[in-house]
């Protein structure tokens, strides 16, 4: 988070919400790693990995993507942009970055040795700038020629240049606004942030503030509202796994029967009865409180904040059987 003088952590993370729901905010997504794929299978190899049907995705358009183990559990997440007919370019989960292209490389020189596609590794070369927010269009704008913002679609890329430096503008969202993701060569990135803020003074926001912004809208992070042992389905994807695809990584695995049997966890919001009450995150759930030990525990809370935007607590859990127990009380 960006404090002002005398400012709280958590008064400092409510402005900064406020100002991307309301205006516009600038966050630094520079460590989302970023794997190219070229060559002229580069889509039929991401086709195979993903979860996610990607086969009829055009160039010029992005895709939110499901990447799963061979187990058939989620194991990361990210954007699929269709640069060319032979390019795309990946991204994956800050943490996810090393282990995704070892994952994707060691299927395509082992199991799809019959595809003609090459992996690079780019999150270091290129910076990331989002912008988001209801005048992000109009701030961006400001700076950006060779590329009309206006009739730009959502879940689209295109080059342009942003204060004098080649970008890639991805008109792509994790805060539920209205919002550009802009990529360019990282050596740039202080130039163009510098000009965005001259431009039209964005509220500078981090890390703590997206994670509220994106609970708001029920947007799941790998590795908080995953363990593991999460499936598709549980997170509320299930269509997003392509059920008419020939193949993917993990499709066996999704047939098995105990990953549909009922009573599994599955992701739901959760509201506490006092409004000002803000749940911790890793706490347990159960169907029946004040129970003998050992309880018998249904679930737990992954992600808990206070939304300043809402003017109350919120919170993400997984939950047994946790659709069908909507507008029920758990403890």
């Amino acid at each position: 988070w960006f404090p002002r003088p005398g400012e709280t952590k958590h008064a400092a993370v409510a402005r900064e919400c406020r100002a991307v729901r309301e205006a516009v905010g600038m966050f630094d997504a520079s460590t989302l790693g970023k794997i190219e794929v070229v060559g002229p299978d580069a889509l039929a190899f991401l086709n195979r990995m993903y979860a996610t049907d990607l086969s009829r995705l055009a160039v010029g358009r992005c895709r939110y993507a499901l990447l799963l183990g061979e187990d058939g559990f989620v194991k990361d997440d990210g954007i699929v942009a269709r640069l060319a007919p032979d390019r795309c370019v990946v991204t994956t989960t800050t943490g996810g970055a090393a282990s995704v292209l070892h994952m994707m490389e060691d299927y395509l020189q082992t199991e799809f040795t019959d595809l003609r596609a090459w992996l690079t590794s780019v999150t270091e070369q290129w910076a990331t700038i989002a912008l988001q927010g209801p005048r992000s269009r109009a701030l961006l704008a400001e700076v950006t020629d060779g590329i009309d913002l206006v009739s730009m679609p959502h879940m689209s890329v295109a080059p342009g240049t942003v204060a004098g430096v080649t970008a890639r503008i991805f008109r792509v969202s994790f805060t539920g606004e209205a919002g550009f993701e802009i990529c360019v060569p990282a050596g740039s990135a202080g130039h163009v942030w510098d000009a965005l803020v001259a431009a039209g003074d964005p509220t500078l926001y981090g890390t703590e503030t997206m994670h509220v912004l994106r609970a708001e809208k029920g947007y799941i992070i790998v590795g908080q509202e995953t363990d593991g042992t999460v499936v598709p389905d549980d997170l509320g994807l299930g269509r997003m796994a392509g059920a008419n695809k020939p193949d993917f990584v993990g499709k066996r695995s999704l047939a098995r029967p105990a990953l549909a049997a009922a009573g599994r966890k599955q992701l739901v919001g959760l509201l506490t009865a006092d409004p000002k009450v803000v749940l911790e995150e890793g706490a347990q759930v159960a169907a029946v409180p004040e129970q003998p030990v050992p309880m018998k525990l249904i679930g737990h809370v992954t992600s808990s904040y206070h939304s300043a935007v809402l003017g109350r607590s919120i919170a993400l859990g997984l939950v047994a059987d946790g659709r069908a127990k909507i507008g029920q009380t758990v403890y």
